[in-house]
């Protein structure tokens, strides 16, 4: 279906591409990874050819209808459904004709192909892709211009995927989307009949829906078979094998090199010395396949736990001004709890937050907050409401007014703004970069309760990964907000529904939840959810639930291990660093930020080597 043959483009004198090439197969659907930055969305407006290659080829069969969204949100007074419709060119230029046509053979002609490409439902099919992304059959009526950006962005995504492209171009189609609307995208595009290439960092999409793993690294295009947990597996024993051979080609240099440099004066040996001299010439060395490294978020922990409950809701209601949003509220929060807040866009989930977090206030009932309560709020506006003239350091230095630079310095390093890049002003930072610093903000304190809302949506695997050992190591009590299935599987112990203006506790786990969800989008009778209503106590989930099912036991376990892995090599270039003769003299602000870099991958390293224990332990027994 597509095809790239030795592609190559610059972006500036950054090289994206370099004599890439790769041919994905017909009907395929692959996921495509690499780090941000790297070039993906680049890729697809080649693809797209709205820009053109220094060089190289890319190929697509003539006849293919090509799907992509558009960057800017759709808009106008043209109602939901009838902008969906208008997505598939063919069946609007039919009806049209069929209007004025009196030709009875022409008549006939377009009647057969309306009917051939299913014209007559497809009313019902757009009507059920808008549903599935959140639109009910009364707002479907509803002009676009009454919606917000991400609400219009999702009916963007509705049309293309009512259009059937032959090949459908997606980037990030999750961003916009919460939890349900997500579970729905998946199921769809698992089931989609045509190529698709999605860019993603949400792995459980990447698992669910990709036959391949498409892989852009250092201007290279790779293609690998099966899913995301297969690619990894691929990429580990392609990076072992690399080592070994490396190891196993050195080994043979200084075998060669040692014969030359014994036998190269003899007159009886030059000869075979000259041959393999020749022979050391020609050996191309093994490049080792190395991953870039991550560095850890720290997301500080509380010095002094509070006594649970830290936050108590008794029959409370909230809401702005005179509207109530949510009512009967009478909720309980621990010290230790981790909750995944779940419900669809509108129900309330932010408004929720914000009463949890202290930033509205009860507007009916009784909310008990424990003394000295501090909560750390991360949400996904914020990043959008950054001062672009910012840099990170001058975001620590207002957070500390009085401490000196060099630890103003070490908390930026510690955020993952060492040297230069704690000046860089935040208009340059990538939304990861972003995200990173707004979570440092958050937690700077050490709160005893954390919110995060949609905190993954500009972090690549890795860091999410990242972020998903940072929570699991945070001892405060957490609430989160995320239409990522993976980072709720990881961290959170209870699932909390927000629906019909009220709050309740789902007694399952996200695979219940899922299922729950796609009975409703696809018409069938939904299975009732085992929920206990809001006024209900809310009690630890038995053991066996959670973060102790034996699936999430063998991810952790094979977290841990990774995280040791990782915290071990970069403690050794820190500790490489830190040794250098002059490193206290040539810049003591640097100097100070990696001795304040090596105590923290010391504690990090530490809880993960017990951790890691810990697990295999468990497992074991």
């Amino acid at each position: 279906m597509l095809t790239i043959s030795d592609l190559t483009y610059r972006l500036g004198d950054r090289l994206l591409f370099d004599k890439a090439s790769v041919a994905l197969p017909t009907r395929g659907r692959a996921g495509f990874v690499g780090r941000n930055g790297a070039g993906k969305t680049t890729l697809f407006r080649l693809v797209a050819g709205e820009i053109a290659a220094e060089s190289g080829d890319i190929f697509v069969p003539a006849r293919a209808k090509m799907g992509r969204v558009e960057q800017e949100a759709p808009g106008g007074p043209t109602t939901l459904i009838d902008f969906v419709l208008a997505a598939d060119l063919e069946r609007a230029e039919l009806l049209d004709r069929a209007q004025s046509e009196t030709d009875p053979h022409e008549i006939a002609e377009i009647q057969t192909r309306l009917a051939d490409i299913e014209a007559h439902s497809a009313p019902a099919r757009a009507s059920a892709i808008l549903s599935g992304l959140g639109f009910d059959q009364r707002a479907q009526q509803r002009p676009l211009s009454e919606f917000s950006g991400g609400w219009r962005m999702r009916v963007a995504l509705a049309a293309v995927l009512f259009a059937k492209p032959d090949l459908l171009l997606l980037d990030e189609p999750t961003n916009y989307l919460d939890l349900e609307g997500t579970l729905w995208l998946v199921d769809y595009l698992s089931r989609y009949p045509a190529s698709v290439i999605v860019i993603s960092h949400d792995r459980d999409l990447l698992d669910a829906v990709a036959t391949h793993i498409l892989h852009l690294d250092r201007g290279k295009l790779q293609l690998y078979r099966g899913n995301y947990s297969s690619f990894e597996k691929q990429r580990r024993e392609a990076q072992e094998l690399a080592a070994k051979a490396g190891k196993k080609q050195e080994e043979q240099r200084k075998h060669l090199q040692a014969f030359v440099d014994r036998f190269r004066a003899k007159a009886t040996k030059a000869r075979q010395a000259q041959s393999r001299m020749k022979l050391l010439a020609k050996m191309q060395e093994v490049v080792a396949i190395v991953d870039e490294e991550v560095l850890p978020i720290h997301l500080p922990s509380p010095q002094k736990p509070l006594s649970p409950p830290i936050i108590a809701l008794e029959n409370a209601s909230v809401g702005y001004d005179e509207r109530v949003v949510l009512s009967r509220l009478s909720l309980s929060l621990s010290n230790d709890d981790r909750i995944g807040l779940l419900g669809a866009n509108g129900n309330g989930k932010s408004t929720f937050a914000k009463l949890l977090g202290g930033r509205l206030a009860p507007c009916g009932g009784k909310a008990t907050r424990a003394p000295q309560l501090e909560a750390g709020f991360f949400a996904q506006h914020q990043i959008e409401d950054l001062d672009l003239n910012e840099t990170p350091y001058g975001v620590f230095a207002r957070l500390m007014p009085d401490a000196p630079q060099a630890r103003v310095r070490a908390m930026a390093a510690r955020t993952g703004f060492s040297g230069a890049k704690a000046d860089t002003k935040v208009e340059r930072l990538s939304g990861g970069e972003k995200a990173r610093l707004l979570l440092g903000v958050a937690s700077f304190r050490g709160p005893h309760l954390l919110i995060l809302d949609e905190p993954t949506n500009h972090l690549d695997i890795d860091s999410r990964a990242a972020l998903i050992d940072a929570i699991n190591e945070y001892e405060g009590a957490v609430v989160l907000v995320s239409h990522d299935r993976y980072l709720l599987e990881a961290c959170a112990e209870q699932l909390w529904v927000v629906e019909d203006g009220r709050v309740r506790v789902f007694d399952g786990d996200v695979d219940d939840y899922a299922r729950h969800v796609l009975s409703k989008t696809r018409g069938e009778e939904p299975r009732a959810p085992a929920a206990a209503p809001a006024e209900a106590s809310l009690e630890k989930p038995p053991a066996g639930k959670g973060r102790r099912d034996p699936g999430f036991a063998r991810r952790q376990l094979a977290s841990a291990e990774e995280k040791v892995e990782k915290f071990t090599k970069l403690l050794a270039r820190v500790d490489a660093a830190l040794a250098a003769p002059d490193a206290f003299s040539r810049n003591r602000d640097e100097a100070a930020r990696l001795a304040a870099q090596r105590e923290d991958l010391a504690k990090a390293l530490a809880g993960a080597e017990e951790q890691w224990l810990e697990l295999a332990a468990e497992q074991d027994g």
